[in-house]
């Protein structure tokens, strides 16, 4: 006997007072709600529902068993309820990039994870923020900068991407003949706070101070932002994104500096079942570093 589908005849019938209006509450006729509490009835040894001449009443053993089949119906149906979101969330790809990546290296990858998946959700956080999360298991994988901290997270190649430097379109290292990294001496270097993934941020100043540079920095979250410093005249910052800039009067991008500033990404994830996915996006990274 399917137990949870007999209780829900006993609460329709107990909480509607009438095997009639209980049958069209269940989208039923009424014949196999009264068979099927009767069957029940049978199974417990109780009587639940005592039939009357107006429809149906309580007895004393239903009315103490209701609450209880009240909530063995309501767990059933969040049951399935919980494992209807777990069976849609599997169909889902669910991955981050690390902040300020740059919206072409996210669009890209996007492009080439919609090949082999048939949904996806992305979010862009800090390093740490996003390892956190594929630890937890909330995100599927994450291209995060490296070095960083990845614990017992499966790890592919570290992969280079080279970032020119944007400036403002007034400083004289944009008109120079040949720029250097130290002529930015008097901007403020915008970039992601040392706390976003401190491996990785100590990295990158110690290679600007061997190139002559030891830059104040202004920490910064979001691309709007490093745009609006550069263009303001006091900053200078990385990008990958150079052609979606070339419109900005303001700016100007150089390729300056280039081992010293590029940007070193990789995949990390924790599912076994997901190092084809990750291979994916470790090429299409590949791709998109011969071609900077």
């Amino acid at each position: 006997m399917d137990l949870i589908r007999h209780l829900r005849f006993f609460v329709a019938v107990a909480e509607e007072g009438h095997f009639g209006e209980a049958a069209a509450r269940l989208e039923m006729t009424q014949p196999p709600v009264s068979q099927g509490l009767r069957r029940l009835e049978k199974q417990l040894g109780l009587q639940l529902i005592r039939r009357t001449t107006r429809g149906a009443e309580l007895t004393d053993a239903g009315r103490e068993l209701l609450p209880r089949a009240r909530l063995l119906v309501d767990d059933a149906s969040r049951f399935i309820g919980e494992a209807r979101r777990l069976h849609e969330r599997t169909e889902v790809l669910r991955w981050g990039a690390a902040s300020l990546t740059g919206s072409t290296v996210t669009a890209t990858l996007a492009q080439r994870l919609a090949e082999v998946a048939s949904g996806q959700e992305t979010v862009s956080a800090s390093t740490v923020n996003l390892v956190e999360q594929v630890s937890a298991g909330s995100l599927d994988l994450a291209v995060v900068e490296a070095p960083c901290v990845t614990g017992s997270l499966a790890t592919g190649p570290v992969v280079v991407l080279k970032r020119s430097v944007v400036v403002p379109a007034t400083h004289p290292v944009a008109s120079a003949d040949r720029p250097r990294l130290r002529q930015l001496a008097g901007l403020r270097f915008c970039h992601t706070p040392r706390s976003f993934n401190p491996p990785a941020h100590d990295q990158l100043i110690d290679r600007l101070r061997e190139s002559g540079l030891d830059p104040q920095l202004y920490p910064v979250t979001a691309a709007d932002q490093v745009l609006a410093a550069v263009a303001a005249g006091h900053a200078f910052a990385l990008t990958v994104d150079r052609a979606p800039l070339a419109a900005v009067e303001a700016i100007r991008c150089l390729p300056i500096g280039r081992d010293a500033t590029a940007l070193r990404l990789r995949v990390v994830h924790r599912e076994p079942g997901l190092g084809e996915v990750a291979d994916v996006v470790t090429a299409a990274l590949y791709r998109m570093g011969k071609a900077s």
